[in-house]
């Protein structure tokens, strides 16, 4: 009996890393979709973050109807939450998304998503702040990488001119502040006990409205055909959508820890994607600007457990 106990606990260990895995492919896949539709089909990113963010919003919703009912309006019963939920949508959710996939625009997707990895050390140096003190050496040693594989990345070691655009460079480092609000700003609506398919969900779906009304993606001439339609869609579902459950379930059984170590493959998968798929050209320098990066995540990971998951980190993409 026991054994049989055991070995259905490693199963269900071995499937919940699994859904993480495949939730974080999943966004990283959606990051090269989006940049093949820059490069194929001269879509702008505020065309394409406006549709996503209503279309996901929607189908996020959808589903957490089916698994909430009612409970998913719950948060509309406060108004101090309400407003919060419209403040994490707006500064949260359209800020990192947009900054996001203008990175990609003007750079790669496998750039822009490690760029936007960078959010951990500026939660840290939120953290820093509200408990007065320094960062200990481990955190210092952390933002010390991060700062270097950013220098790498931008300059590829020249101090005289940049290998990012500036535009490339500014937009990624804007995804960083924007996940970075994204986690913050949410955390204390899912610390009050609603769940991420409303946090999220309308989060998306309030922003989508918002940017669509600002950029009127109605009025954008594009050629509407099976392939934007397909490539389009899988970033709904595929890059949103499915991401978001497969990760979720994911984080439910190994826990956030595990979780955020394992989301790295996220950047990895947008790496390889867009090198491989899109002919992205990475040099030696990137390479070591990356190792960097994605080692001052994993740094910042491991004192986590003993902080309690004070920052309650949800998922931004």
């Amino acid at each position: 009996m026991e054994h049989r106990m055991e070995k259905e606990r490693g199963s269900r260990r071995l499937a919940g890393v699994l859904f993480t895995l495949g939730g974080g492919i999943c966004w990283g896949i959606s990051g090269c979709m989006g940049q093949y539709l820059f490069e194929s089909r001269g879509v702008t990113a505020d065309w394409l973050v406006s549709l996503r963010l209503v279309g996901a919003g929607l189908l996020l919703l959808l589903t957490g109807f089916f698994a909430e009912g009612k409970d998913l309006f719950a948060i509309f019963r406060s108004r101090r939450d309400a407003l919060s939920l419209v403040t994490f949508s707006v500064f949260g959710m359209l800020l990192c998304q947009f900054t996001y996939f203008s990175a990609v625009q003007y750079s790669n997707a496998g750039t822009a998503t490690v760029l936007q990895t960078l959010s951990p050390v500026l939660i840290l140096g939120v953290y820093c702040v509200r408990e007065r003190r320094g960062p200990r050496r481990a955190e210092a040693a952390a933002i010390a990488g991060a700062l270097l594989g950013t220098f790498l990345l931008a300059t590829h070691g020249d101090l005289t001119g940049l290998a990012l655009t500036p535009q490339g460079l500014g937009y990624g480092l804007g995804a960083a502040v924007g996940a970075a609000l994204y986690t913050l700003l949410s955390s204390g609506l899912l610390a009050r006990g609603y769940s991420t398919w409303t946090v999220v969900g309308f989060g998306m779906l309030f922003a989508g409205v918002l940017l669509s009304a600002l950029v009127r993606p109605w009025n954008t001439r594009v050629t509407w055909d099976g392939g934007l339609l397909l490539l389009l869609g899988g970033i709904i579902v595929v890059g949103t959508a499915l991401a978001f459950s497969l990760f979720l379930k994911g984080a439910s059984i190994v826990g956030p820890l595990k979780a955020s170590l394992l989301g790295s493959v996220e950047p990895v998968t947008a790496i390889l994607v867009s090198a491989a798929v899109l002919g992205a050209k990475f040099t030696g320098w990137d390479a070591a600007g990356f190792a960097l990066i994605l080692g001052t995540v994993s740094l910042l990971s491991l004192p986590k457990r003993a902080a309690g998951q004070r920052e309650g980190k949800a998922d931004e993409q």
